[in-house]
């Protein structure tokens, strides 16, 4: 039974840290004791320990218990025997190269699929995808594979930014960066935009937020997809 919550963002204009997803958090990890904290992605260059704390506080709000994976001896074992795990954002290279290197993304993804709740923000949820290569962010670091969970059949985009009308910014857009990738990769891209989620039930996958989604194949016209629809690409 897979189960996931893929966030775009933690924080939208005007709201605290994960305060306007705190009712869907509250709901998807209801009865849960206590979740895991996957902090590696460190935003802003933020200690693991500091970014545990931030993500404790705010889930105390809601009853529960949140512990570090970093805080575990053994990492395996932790992830084998949680409630659920929580990924936050920052920066993907660096949470991808971390997980590679203690030989825990193969271990997350059989977590998830035998019934261990994922969620995660931002570049945790670049994790979810087939691999990392539509993230926004800079290669600080080298990861061993850019390979991540595959949990869902395709890539994110998280805070996908629409081109701004009459910009005189001569930089590439969002949608140009996917359709480059799409010129060496066929896998589907789904542009998330700020306060959009992704809800996972085994196979099914809806989106869901007041927002459209960017959907991007390869060979494809780029099409948005109306809150609340199935993401299927089978068709």
């Amino acid at each position: 039974m897979k189960k996931a919550l893929i966030i775009s963002t933690s924080t939208i204009h005007g709201s605290g840290y994960l305060e306007y997803i705190l009712p869907e958090v509250k709901v998807f990890f209801e009865n849960k004791k206590e979740i895991i904290f996957i902090p590696y992605a460190r935003p802003g260059g933020i200690s693991l320990d500091e970014y545990t704390k931030l993500a404790k506080e705010k889930f105390s709000q809601i009853g529960l218990n949140i512990k570090g994976l970093h805080e575990f001896e053994d990492k395996i074992d932790a992830i084998k025997n949680t409630d659920g795990i929580f990924t936050g954002g920052g920066n993907t290279f660096l949470l991808v190269k971390t997980l590679h290197d203690l030989k825990l993304m193969q271990e997350i993804k059989n977590a998830i699929e035998l019934g261990v709740l994922y969620m995660g923000t931002s570049a945790g949820s670049n994790l979810t995808g087939i691999n990392m290569s539509t993230t926004n962010d800079m290669p600080i670091v080298y990861p061993l594979s850019f390979d991540t969970l595959g949990i869902v059949p395709f890539n994110l985009n998280p805070h996908y930014l629409d081109p701004i009308p009459n910009s005189t910014h001569k930089g590439e857009t969002r949608e140009t960066r996917i359709q480059e990738f799409h010129t060496q990769n066929n896998i589907p891209v789904v542009g998330l935009r700020e306060g959009s989620w992704l809800e996972v039930n085994n196979a099914t996958i809806i989106l869901k937020g007041g927002l459209s989604a960017r959907i991007f194949e390869q060979n494809k016209t780029p099409y948005e997809l109306k809150s609340n629809s199935i993401i299927n690409f089978d068709n």
